[in-house]
């Protein structure tokens, strides 16, 4: 499997990701436990390889749906 530049060196799977995402939940679980449903859609998207974690960051930043 060639690495994507889109991920880290470490979330390259969808599997990975989903750790890595989990993860940081485990980490801040406040901020987490308070993801709207559309945050919670780019999350899945980002496990799902949709989107990078810079790209989940800008959209949940800027609210845009």
């Amino acid at each position: 499997m060639e690495n994507n530049a889109k991920y880290g060196p470490a979330a390259q799977t969808p599997e990975q990701r989903a750790y890595v995402l989990a993860q940081m939940q485990k980490a801040h679980p406040g901020l987490y436990k308070k993801a709207t449903a559309y945050v919670t859609q780019l999350y899945r998207r980002y496990v799902a390889g949709e989107l990078s974690w810079q790209d989940v960051c800008k959209m949940r930043e800027s609210g845009v749906q």
